[in-house]
């Protein structure tokens, strides 16, 4: 690609994450093969199990309250999860909104 691209995010379509019951995600990119930058609603109460994914990982707090591995995260945090370690289980304390960029594929997520 040699030009900008550009997505309007108020008007795509927010996909609904069957593996786990209360979740949407809103694919904005492929930055390399397999990973994903995506943006990623939970309602309250929500539980993302604990897991690896064997690639870097970055999420921005857009809005909400999330648990993270016994930390509380609120609006404008940021974390970083290195390849390999385990992260989570992620909980929503509120609505939360995060933005995720994930270089590479997605991993393995242990069972609730």
């Amino acid at each position: 690609m040699t030009q900008q691209s550009f997505l309007d995010t108020e008007t795509l379509h927010w996909l609904d994450m069957q593996q786990f019951p209360g979740t949407q995600i809103l694919p904005l990119a492929e930055p390399v093969p397999q990973g994903s930058i995506h943006r990623l609603r939970m309602s309250a109460g929500t539980i993302i199990p604990v897991h690896q994914h064997p690639c870097d990982e970055y999420v921005y707090v857009l809005q909400g309250t999330i648990e993270t591995d016994g930390r509380e995260c609120k609006t404008g945090t940021f974390w970083f999860t290195p390849a390999n370690a385990k992260n989570g289980p992620h909980r929503a304390i509120t609505d939360v909104e995060i933005i995720t960029i994930r270089l590479g594929e997605m991993g393995v997520f242990e069972k609730l």
